[in-house]
C-alpha cells in the first residue's frame, strides 16, 4: 500500500508540473496583466541647492595703526557686545604724540594771549589818536593769526588723541568672535593680510544660494513680478552638513537682479533665525524649498522599466495591445513613485506590474490590481501546501 501511495503522488506530481509549465506554480493566465489608467493627483514634492552660511553682519576688524599686540582680551567664540575692547596695540608712541600735541596748543593759546593784549592795548592807543590804522591793523591780524594756530593746535591734539585711542581695537558690532591669527606680541598694521579677527552677528544668519535661471523665469510668470515671487515664496527648511533639518524655517528675503554670467543662476538670500547659536558663519548645507503641483500624473516607480538612463512604460491601447513607450519624470521623487511630466496623458492605460516578461506589441488581457493580485496570492498559497507530500496530495484531491 505504501509503494501505491508513493507512485500516485509521484505520478500527480509529473502531471501537474506539465500542465503548469514546471516551478510547480499554477498558470492563473500567462497574458493577465494588472492594468490602471492614469489620472491627476496633488504632489508634494522638494528641490534642494546647495547653501552657504554667512551671519548677517559679518564685520573683519582691522587696526588702524601699526604696532605690537600687548593684550589679547578676547577668545575664539566668544561674544561680544558692540564696543567691547578685543586687542590692545603698543601706546607708546601715540602717547608721546598726544603729549606733543598737549605742548603745542599751550604755546598756540600762550601767543593768542599775548597777541589779545597787544590788539587790546593798540585798540586803546588808536582811540587816543596815538597810533594809526596800519599799527592797529596790524596787531588784529597778529590776533587773527594766534587763534587760527590755537584751532590748529588743538585739531591736532584732537587726531593724536583719536589715534591713540584706536589703540584700543574695540568690536565695531555685536556678535560672536571668530580666529584669532595674531597673537600678543605680534606686530600688525593696516595693511596686514589678515583681519585681527571677525565678529559675525548670527542673531539671524542668511543663507545663500542659487536658482537657476529657468526656475527663476517660472516663477517670475506665475506670480507677475519678482517681488511677488518673493512674498509668494513658501517657508524654506535648511538640511544641515549632518543630513539634519535645522528647526527653524527660513523665508527668502533677497534675489539678485544679474544672472551670474559664469553659472547663468540667480544669487538668493533666504533668512533663518538662530537663537541657539546652532549656526556657524562659513557652515554649509542645503535648502529645501518645498513645491505642490495639485494635477500631477503620478505613477509607481514599479511601472517603469529603465534602460540607459532612460524610463519606459508599457501603454496599452485600444486593442490591448502594449506599446513600449519613453517618458519624461520629475527627478525630484520618494522613492516609490514618479511625477511624469511628459509622454502619458490622462485617460491612458499602461502596465503596473509584470514588466519583465511583456514585450513590444504584445496582446495582452487586462485585468484589475486588485484581481492580479488575488491571483499571486492564490499561487503563493498553493506553493505553501505544496511544499510537503501530504498537503500536495490535499492540494491535489482538494482536501
Amino acid at each position: 500500500m505504501k509503494m501505491k501511495k508513493s507512485l500516485f503522488v509521484t505520478a500527480v506530481a509529473v502531471s501537474l508540473t506539465a500542465c503548469s509549465g514546471g516551478g510547480g506554480m499554477p498558470n492563473f493566465g500567462n497574458d493577465e496583466y494588472p492594468v490602471e489608467t492614469i489620472g491627476t493627483n496633488s504632489a508634494s514634492l522638494q528641490s534642494t541647492y546647495p547653501a552657504t552660511i554667512r551671519g548677517i553682519q559679518d564685520v573683519q576688524v582691522r587696526p588702524k595703526v601699526s604696532g605690537f599686540i600687548t593684550k589679547v582680551y578676547v577668545h575664539e567664540g566668544q561674544a561680544v557686545k558692540a564696543g567691547q575692547v578685543l586687542f590692545a596695540i603698543d601706546s607708546e608712541t601715540y602717547r608721546a604724540a598726544v603729549r606733543q600735541a598737549q605742548a603745542g596748543v599751550n604755546t598756540a593759546r600762550a601767543q593768542l594771549n599775548t597777541a589779545r593784549l597787544t590788539y587790546e592795548n593798540n585798540k586803546k592807543l588808536f582811540d587816543k589818536h596815538v597810533i594809526g590804522q596800519f599799527e592797529l591793523a596790524t596787531a588784529q591780524n597778529s590776533f587773527t593769526t594766534a587763534q587760527a594756530s590755537l584751532a590748529q593746535a588743538e585739531a591736532s591734539l584732537a587726531s593724536a588723541k583719536e589715534t591713540l585711542s584706536w589703540c584700543l581695537v574695540k568690536s565695531p558690532a555685536a556678535g560672536v568672535v571668530g580666529s584669532l591669527p595674531y597673537k600678543a606680541g605680534a606686530l600688525v598694521s593696516a595693511s596686514s593680510p589678515d583681519p585681527l579677527t571677525t565678529v559675525s552677528d548670527v542673531s539671524t544668519v542668511e543663507v545663500f544660494f542659487s536658482m537657476s535661471e529657468r526656475d527663476i523665469l517660472g516663477l517670475t510668470k506665475t506670480a507677475g513680478s519678482v517681488g511677488e515671487a518673493l512674498k509668494e515664496m513658501p517657508s524654506v527648511k535648511l538640511l544641515l552638513a549632518d543630513g539634519t533639518v535645522y528647526g527653524h524655517p527660513g523665508k527668502v528675503v533677497k534675489m539678485s537682479g544679474v544672472i551670474d554670467a559664469a553659472t547663468g543662476a540667480y544669487s538668493i538670500i533666504a533668512h533663518f533665525a538662530n537663537p541657539e547659536r546652532l549656526l556657524k558663519s562659513g557652515g554649509a548645507g542645503q535648502i529645501v524649498i518645498p513645491r505642490t503641483n495639485s494635477n500631477a500624473i503620478v505613477i509607481p516607480q514599479e511601472a517603469t522599466a529603465s534602460v540607459q538612463n532612460k524610463l519606459f512604460v508599457y501603454k496599452v491601447g485600444k486593442d490591448n495591445k502594449v506599446n513600449y513607450s519613453e517618458i519624461k519624470v520629475d527627478p525630484q521623487n520618494d522613492g516609490n513613485t514618479y511625477i511624469v511630466t511628459s509622454g502619458l496623458s490622462v485617460g491612458d492605460r499602461i502596465v503596473v506590474k509584470g514588466l519583465t516578461k511583456l514585450t513590444d506589441k504584445m496582446k495582452i488581457t487586462p485585468v484589475t490590481l486588485a484581481a492580479y493580485q488575488k491571483s499571486i496570492d492564490a499561487a503563493a498559497k498553493l506553493g505553501a501546501k505544496q511544499s510537503s507530500a501530504s498537503g500536495f496530495v490535499g492540494a491535489m484531491t482538494g482536501k
